[in-house]
């Protein structure tokens, strides 16, 4: 059974026929608050208007301490987690604090059932329910939950994990790597989902672009399918021979039927169908601008890139004569060289929000597992770009006298979509 509650409905006239709730707002409440049968609860994004919340996200679930059970709050903040437990009246007071925190999602698992609530534009609830039905686990010296299981099949395939399921010690930052990105991907689609952006009930398209060895390809595949999604996953690259390899890995895993790769590059790669998710894992510096703009010429609903080298405005910044009194951050090479790594990040980010897309850049695993380390989320949401968007972007290239490779393909001079 699946059902969207809206609370300025009558309780005669809620989509999911329950006269007794009070508001999609209750509903969450109570659900945090029964002990016995939550078993995972994540509030994440923003309220729009409003100042985003200290914490990425903040995730609940109840765990028994010595013989008393807890509310078990985890805050995320871009470099870890913060981990606090409630018990007796403390556990009301924690849930009301967190309700009135600006999330703009709340993604909530019980015993019986999956609850969805969003925030529309104009602030209003909108609470989506499913039936379903899982265990809950309260210990809490369990053994650490994954995004992926490092005895998955297709980690074994790749060579990441051994035959016993264990992570290779050689391959600890490429499985890092992949789950931190796996991990920002499954609640952005979730959102994008409860949002409306990608219909439910049909087939979720996905296309990773420059999928290379295809690790994350694999990932994404098996993570979204273990979800409980019906995944077409598309991966694109010209390298015929990590085709063949990558196709090998797929047959032997038994998913050819709905995983496919196709030789081409990412300027020519043509799909049948829309694509509603867009990934892209360090495609090396313009390539993650070809890679955008596809993205956005295909009007997908969802895009995730974890930009590579950043040579192309590095090149620029060395003929600029910087405004001043900013000379000093391009005299020397190392601070040229990561100061372009933030000056390109944030055009493509302008650019991005000036065709209709909401953006996040976050840092998605931590710098020793690889330097190039920060992400491109991105929700198309149609908006008009305001006139204080335009200038200060504009104002931006003018003053460091760069043409970013993304504007090129996608903003005119009036900074309009190209068609």
């Amino acid at each position: 059974m699946q059902a969207d509650v809206d609370p300025e409905r009558t309780s005669a006239d809620r989509a999911d026929g329950s006269g007794a709730e009070s508001g999609a707002r209750d509903v969450i409440r109570a659900a945090l608050l029964d002990p016995s049968s939550l078993v995972r609860a994540v509030a994440s994004g923003r309220r729009r208007g409003l100042e985003p919340p200290h914490y990425q996200r903040v995730e609940l679930r109840y765990v028994d301490l010595k013989d008393t059970r807890h509310l078990q709050l985890t805050e995320y903040d871009e470099r870890q987690a913060h981990t606090r437990n409630f018990a007796g009246a403390e556990v009301e007071k924690a849930v009301d604090e967190l309700l009135d925190l600006p999330y703009g999602t709340w993604h909530l698992e019980t015993t019986t059932e999956t609850l969805r609530l969003r925030y529309t534009k104009k602030g209003k609830e909108l609470l989506h329910r499913q039936a379903d039905s899982r265990e809950q686990q309260t210990g809490h010296d369990r053994v650490k939950q994954r995004v992926l299981d490092p005895a998955a099949p297709f980690l074994i395939e790749l060579g990441i994990s051994d035959h016993q399921g264990r992570v290779k010690p050689s391959r600890q930052a490429k499985y890092k790597q992949i789950e931190e990105f796996c991990k920002l991907l499954a609640p952005a689609l979730d959102e994008a989902i409860a949002a409306g952006r990608i219909e439910s009930g049909r087939p979720l398209q996905v296309v990773d672009l420059g999928c290379g060895n295809a690790y994350l390809t694999l990932a994404a595949y098996h993570l979204l399918t273990a979800a409980g999604h019906d995944v077409r996953m598309t991966g694109i690259d010209h390298n015929p021979a990590a085709r063949k390899r990558n196709t090998r890995v797929v047959t032997a895993l038994g998913w050819q039927e709905h995983l496919r790769f196709v030789d081409a590059t990412i300027q020519a790669a043509e799909l049948d169908v829309r694509p509603d998710v867009v990934l892209a894992l360090h495609a090396c510096d313009t390539a993650t601008d070809d890679a955008l703009a596809r993205a956005v010429g295909w009007e997908a609903p969802l895009v995730l890139a974890a930009p590579c080298c950043h040579h192309d405005i590095q090149k620029q910044l060395k003929s600029v004569t910087p405004p001043a009194p900013y000379a000093l951050m391009t005299r020397y090479g190392i601070v040229r060289e990561r100061f372009a790594d933030v000056l390109t990040d944030t055009l493509r980010a302008a650019v991005l929000r000036q065709v209709g897309y909401r953006v996040e850049v976050v840092q998605f695993v931590d710098s020793q597992h690889t330097p190039r380390n920060l992400l491109l989320r991105a929700a198309r949401t149609g908006a008009t770009p305001t006139d204080d968007l335009r200038s200060e972007y504009r104002t931006l290239i003018d003053d460091w006298h760069v043409s970013p490779r993304l504007a090129q393909l996608l903003l005119t001079d009036s900074h309009e979509v190209v068609s």
